[in-house]
């Protein structure tokens, strides 16, 4: 038992560290911006046909699967939209990013240090964290709201087209049911709760890439540790916004 607290304490006070290196104000702001740019297209750009995919179909099976006698037509399009706005398109997408994007950015950062290019990054004076870790934390936190919405809007669409295909459902049933107390800040909600979520997947994916140990077998492990951390995180993370958020 105090052996796993002092594990958990030893990882809390590196990882913290680590961030205190990596958060410093970028000494060449051109090359940071390329790098910014490049990390954004690789694990934004990159998982914009997953979300749409995922969502799309989601959207779909939520529909049908609501099609019964006993509810009332309008609410299956409302009860999508909740769902879609409040917990799929952030939390659960999220979840599914973590797997793809996380477990890239641990492997990437792991096989660097494995072939020692940090530690040569090192020997000639640059701060590795800060050039290799920054630009992935903020391509993330500046991308993956925008796949949020991307999600929304796409589970929104197929539970749309779901209802020509189902007969006790029309489309104008679920356009008013989209329509009926409509708030608008469950979508500002839903942004946030997916920037915590961003910060929480790029920076423990890059934690355990960058302190990989063991040759190539740590690559693996250190992959493995960042999915599982990761999601273990956004769930507990998901319990306490939702309670601040809808206080």
């Amino acid at each position: 038992m105090f052996r796993l607290i002092g594990n958990a304490l030893s990882v809390m006070g590196e990882y913290t560290l680590l961030m205190a290196q990596v958060f410093r104000r970028p000494k060449k702001w051109g090359i940071f911006f390329k790098q910014l740019i490049r990390e954004i297209a690789k694990y934004g750009l990159d998982s914009i046909w997953i979300v749409v995919i995922i969502s799309f179909f989601i959207g779909t099976v939520m529909t049908i699967n609501m099609n019964s006698p006993l509810i009332p037509r309008f609410t299956i399009g409302y009860a999508s939209r909740e769902i879609m706005f409040l917990e799929f398109s952030s939390s659960i997408m999220c979840l599914i990013l973590a797997g793809k994007v996380g477990s890239s950015i641990a492997s990437e950062l792991a096989t660097m240090r494995v072939t020692e290019q940090i530690d040569a990054m090192e020997i000639m004076g640059v701060n590795s964290a800060n050039f290799l870790i920054l630009p992935k934390i903020l391509g993330l936190m500046l991308f993956i709201p925008v796949l949020s919405v991307i999600s929304m809007s796409t589970g929104l669409v197929g539970g749309y087209l779901a209802t020509y295909f189902i007969p006790s459902i029309t489309p104008s049933d679920f356009e008013m049911g989209l329509q009926t107390f409509f708030v608008v800040k469950n979508i500002f909600y839903s942004i946030i709760k997916s920037l915590v979520y961003a910060f929480i997947i790029s920076s423990g994916a890059s934690y355990f890439g960058y302190t990989v140990q063991g040759g190539a077998l740590g690559v693996g492990r250190a992959s493995t540790n960042a999915v599982v951390s990761s999601c273990v995180l956004i769930l507990l993370a998901d319990v306490v916004l939702t309670s601040l958020l809808f206080m």
